[in-house]
């Protein structure tokens, strides 16, 4: 039975014991008196109540304690009593019993609502998806169901239609409004070559695009399935929150006994009186909002992050970012566009290019990519090569025409000869942050390509923002120290360490991880060691699949202000986190003293159903102090300053 139906019947057979409860000093009496209090309870204990008994003697056979322990034996001991009193013609406290459950469920369903409406935003993702489209059959368009779709179809989409599936455009231009998956709000234009997500909107123009993904394999189901993940996900620092459940819920059984027997004892009360503020111990000192705490503030942070276009995947990304110290960035497709173009040719073109593209075409590497690119503009003729080897780190090289030729970096130039005007060339190329391939043949240096890949726009105020929250920023890259060291002083960043061969990667985050928590943020294959062995892994959407992987937050727009906006949103939710901790223990502490009756000579008692009540509240706040993350600023620190 659902928690909102064992309320209403706790709520249900109450209402009468509450309404005797006030008319009784007006001479009002309930019909059947005892009796019917004892049938009334009897019903709210075996149906409303039932759940709380089953969970506590569950723990109890593990040798564990929980919550629902307490409430289990304070209703139980209110009613055992109360059924002993009844049949000793002592004073009753059934009401007790049923007010305690009734109050005790009436948080669980404010914790359940308030849970649905923290979880609401991956059901609107859901709700997103296209219903069916319209693809191309045998020559033909047809309609058919979302479910039928597979790779390879060619899809047609009109104005104001929904993108079905992931994949790449084929035909036509429009611009797409992506907000729902991206938080971007802005319509963005796409052209042949480009690709499209599902469930996005198409705003003005007709295109046909190729599947690429579908079902699961779409990017808005990778996000859901995400988010999901992470909200039923545990910080490290709710370990600690069972351990002391584990310890206090004894602790607060032993003081119960003593209250009891203090009262009993020491201090002349009656049987009933003294139960009354063991029972009142009991029930004020259940740990229901210190079990809420790290959930709640889980599902709403990871929820609000998801519409930010910001994927956090788990518990430990939020702890784990509340102590980096430094930030390291892959270079290329992370701080640059991810886009190199050919911007010189020293020496012969017609040779160099040839050579470089017969070595290259084979490569998907993005400066190998540019030179190609560069081959077709100019119409240059790709010879055949033989004897490719791939040198890591390094470059290629192979037989062309029978002479060995080679395209790489400096690193292979170790018994090349290269003349001082080459060298000088070299020098101030790099120093416009222009990447320079070495072409050779036979032991001779024939040429240079100068290949540029420009920083991203948001960059600069990327680096800014972190900086302005004292972080550290890296820039770890294969490139030249040159070509790095330029493009670092464009955006800013602190340290330079180049010539990385992509091996090596995950060993230099190791050796900062000696001064500090680190964070690092890439978007290629190679990057996938380094985004494991960091503390807290951010993978850029545009990334490849690895990477995406093994990166603990995803961002989607492959904006990098969105590290920023991350590390701020995460560190927000765990200091949430650690607030909502400390109100539950809190309150915890302050509530016993006064239901155990210590301050009974100044007048200040709490009753058992005025606990429950209190304790129903208590859950409340922690689950609206969660919710109000939704409402927090996000800002960033370059701006304020």
């Amino acid at each position: 039975m659902s928690i909102t139906k064992r309320f209403w019947i706790s709520l249900l057979f109450s209402l009468p014991m509450l309404a005797n409860m006030i008319l009784m000093p007006f001479g009002w009496m309930m019909p059947g008196g005892n009796w019917t209090q004892l049938a009334l309870t009897t019903v709210i204990m075996l149906i409303s109540a039932r759940p709380f008994w089953q969970s506590a003697w569950a723990s109890f056979t593990k040798h564990h304690s929980n919550m629902d322990t307490l409430v289990a034996i304070g209703t139980v001991t209110a009613y055992l009593y109360s059924i002993y009193a009844m049949a000793t013609h002592q004073a009753v406290f059934f009401e007790s019993a049923a007010f305690v459950t009734t109050f005790v469920l009436l948080g669980q369903v404010f914790e359940e609502r308030m849970r649905n409406n923290a979880s609401n935003a991956v059901e609107k993702l859901v709700d997103l998806q296209a219903k069916d489209a319209e693809v191309m059959r045998d020559g033909k368009l047809v309609k058919i169901p979302l479910s039928e779709v597979v790779v390879g179809d060619i899809i047609r989409v009109k104005p104001g239609q929904k993108v079905a599936v992931d994949g790449v455009i084929t035909e036509g231009t429009s611009t797409i409004d992506e907000s729902m998956v991206t938080g971007e709000s802005m319509p963005v234009e796409k052209k042949a070559g480009d690709k499209v997500i599902g469930s996005t909107i198409n705003s003005n123009g007709t295109f046909m695009f190729k599947a690429e993904k579908v079902g699961n394999d779409t990017m808005l189901s990778q996000i859901v399935d995400l988010v999901k993940k992470a909200q039923n996900s545990h910080a490290p620092i709710q370990n600690l929150t069972d351990k002391v459940s584990d310890i206090f819920v004894p602790v607060v059984l032993i003081i119960a006994i003593l209250t009891f027997m203090i009262w009993y004892v020491f201090l002349d009360a009656s049987v009933a009186n003294s139960l009354i503020f063991a029972v009142s111990v009991v029930v004020i000192a259940c740990p229901c909002a210190l079990g809420l705490a790290t959930p709640t503030a889980l599902m709403v942070g990871t929820g609000r992050s998801a519409k930010m276009g910001i994927l956090i995947k788990n518990g430990e990304v939020l702890e784990a970012v509340n102590e980096i110290k430094t930030v390291v960035f892959d270079k290329t497709g992370t701080i640059t566009v991810g886009k190199p173009e050919v911007t010189d040719i020293v020496g012969n073109e017609q040779e160099v290019l040839s050579v470089a593209t017969g070595l290259e075409q084979s490569s998907e590497h993005p400066l190998a990519s540019a030179i190609v690119k560069k081959s077709e503009s100019m119409n240059i003729k790709t010879p055949q090569v033989a004897d490719f080897k791939a040198i890591e780190g390094k470059g290629v090289e192979a037989l062309i025409n029978g002479k060995k030729s080679f395209v790489g970096n400096d690193k292979l130039l170790d018994d090349v000869e290269i003349g001082k005007e080459l060298e000088q060339q070299v020098v101030e190329l790099q120093e416009q942050a222009k990447t320079v391939v070495f072409v050779g043949v036979e032991n001779q240096v024939v040429g240079l390509i100068a290949i540029q890949d420009a920083p991203k726009e948001t960059s600069k105020e990327a680096i800014a923002d972190l900086k302005a929250r004292g972080l550290k920023t890296v820039m770890l890259t294969g490139d030249n120290q040159r070509v790095a060291e330029a493009i670092a002083k464009q955006v800013g960043i602190d340290e330079v360490i180049a010539d990385v061969l992509p091996s090596e990667k995950a060993d230099h985050v190791k050796s900062i991880q000696e001064s500090g928590k680190v964070a690092f943020v890439g978007d290629g294959i190679n990057d996938a060691p380094a985004l494991t062995v960091a503390d807290v892994g951010i993978a850029m959407g545009s990334g490849t699949d690895i990477a995406i992987e093994s990166g603990g937050i995803v961002l989607v727009k492959n904006d990098l202000r969105d590290v920023d906006k991350a590390l701020a949103l995460s560190k927000k939710t765990f200091n949430r986190i650690k607030l909502n901790l400390f109100w539950a223990f809190i309150y915890n502490v302050l509530g016993i003293p006064v239901a155990a009756g210590i301050f009974f000579g100044i007048g200040l008692t709490l009753s058992p159903e005025l606990a429950g009540l209190a304790m129903a509240f208590s859950s409340l706040s922690v689950v609206t102090s969660s919710m109000l993350l939704n409402k927090a600023r996000i800002t960033s620190k370059a701006k304020v300053a």
